[in-house]
């Protein structure tokens, strides 16, 4: 029912495992199907040959390139459509899954390879036209959390046989397909460390049409749920089957049967194309603009705070300069013997401290120097034979 240039079929599978496939060698149409996931390869190998040479020949051309990738006229992609390329010397990879939205609504996507080391470009477009069928999608979808897988690895068609293979042989149904891949920093996972060559992890959605096997189920019994809330590893009687490549986390599992999912939100309205309409070209203000009075703006502004500052200034001035009782007034309200003990203090303290400026009293030995520059000792000021002690402390006494 579609084109067999776009479908690769896992040979070994007695059940019809469909991942849509297509590689990049011109302008060219591809015929995916809505519920099954499509991988489009940009292969450097067929861009090398629409670039110069190397200048000497018979050298090996290992150009760096990378690609942008677009909907032509805009400059992203669609929602559903996603792409990869871990450096500039490996292919680069269109994938993701159409619903039936997109059926019938031709996509050309815009590749332009850009060589990095001649600067130089080349365009190719890519035709996505999407198709209904009735079979897909499938009503029963397990996804899986691989742990030791990055996305460009598990998008590789090998490997992902391989895993449809251990799934087919777990699940035993009569159709099975990939209906979606994603990373898992795109469910909002960390970047790993570069140790150890820890992996990123990649989710796996899986469609069949039956139901979903004992192994499945067993992640929900009420062991497998407790050990989950504990962070330990659950016991899966399957996981044998897949361990040998494929490091799967049994606590993330998620087991959707789509004919019992109740439809949220039938009646919303339709989000549309994020575009916004053409409404003719830009229409500037007229050059004749009315004027405007600023002088009331200018009054409140500066008059009003102005005034309040000055009755401010006002009170404070007339509070500290006409509200002063000065020292006659406060002398009359004050008791005269109070006044004259204020008075006889007065002149004692200014008598002593005239006395202190008048007498001649010797600095203390322990003040003075006992070596000049020169090194010679200073004899003291007083002999030894004076005596300090019988010097008055006072000019007035004998």
């Amino acid at each position: 029912f579609l084109d067999p240039q776009l479908i690769t079929s896992v040979s070994s599978l007695c059940a019809t495992v469909v991942t849509i496939l297509s590689t990049l060698h011109a302008d060219r149409n591809v015929y995916p199907s809505a519920g099954v996931l499509f991988v489009h390869v940009l292969e450097r190998e067929h861009f090398k040959g629409e670039f110069p040479p190397y200048p000497k020949p018979g050298d090996s051309s290992n150009d760096p390139i990378t690609f942008n990738t677009n909907l032509m006229g805009y400059p992203d992609r669609p929602g559903w459509l996603r792409y990869i390329q871990r450096t500039s010397h490996s292919d680069g990879v269109l994938y993701g899954s159409p619903t039936a939205e997109h059926v019938g609504k031709a996509t050309i996507i815009e590749i332009i390879a850009y060589n990095r080391r001649t600067f130089e470009t080349a365009r190719h477009n890519l035709v996505i036209n999407i198709m209904s069928t009735e079979e897909y999608p499938l009503p029963y979808q397990a996804e899986f959390y691989i742990k030791n897988m990055n996305v460009e690895e598990m998008l590789a068609s090998e490997v992902l046989g391989d895993f449809l293979g251990a799934v087919k042989n777990v699940w035993q149904p009569e159709r099975l397909n990939a209906v979606n891949i994603t990373s898992a920093l795109d469910r909002g996972g960390r970047v790993p460390l570069p140790i150890n060559n820890l992996k990123e992890g990649v989710y796996v959605m899986v469609g069949a049409d039956v139901q979903f096997s004992s192994c499945l189920r067993e992640v929900e019994n009420f062991q497998n749920q407790l050990r989950c809330s504990q962070e330990m590893e659950p016991v899966i009687s399957c996981d044998k089957k897949f361990r040998a490549q494929f490091d799967i986390d049994w606590c993330k599992i998620n087991l959707v049967d789509i004919t019992k999912m109740i439809m949220i939100h039938s009646n919303r309205p339709d989000p549309g194309t994020g575009v916004l309409p053409d409404i003719g070209g830009y229409n500037p203000p007229p050059e004749s603009l009315k004027s405007r009075d600023f002088f009331a703006d200018f009054l409140i502004t500066l008059a009003v705070p102005s005034a309040v500052a000055m009755v401010l200034f006002s009170v404070l001035g007339y509070s500290m300069c006409c509200r002063r009782e000065g020292v006659d007034k406060r002398n009359m309200q004050t008791p005269d013997i109070q006044l004259v003990h204020h008075s006889s203090i007065q002149k004692s303290t200014k008598e002593l401290r005239s006395m202190s400026k008048n007498r001649e009293i010797s600095w203390p030995l322990s003040t003075l120097p006992v070596f000049s520059q020169s090194g010679e000792v200073v004899p003291p000021i007083h002999p030894d034979n004076y005596e300090t002690t019988s010097m008055p402390l006072m000019q007035t006494q004998t």
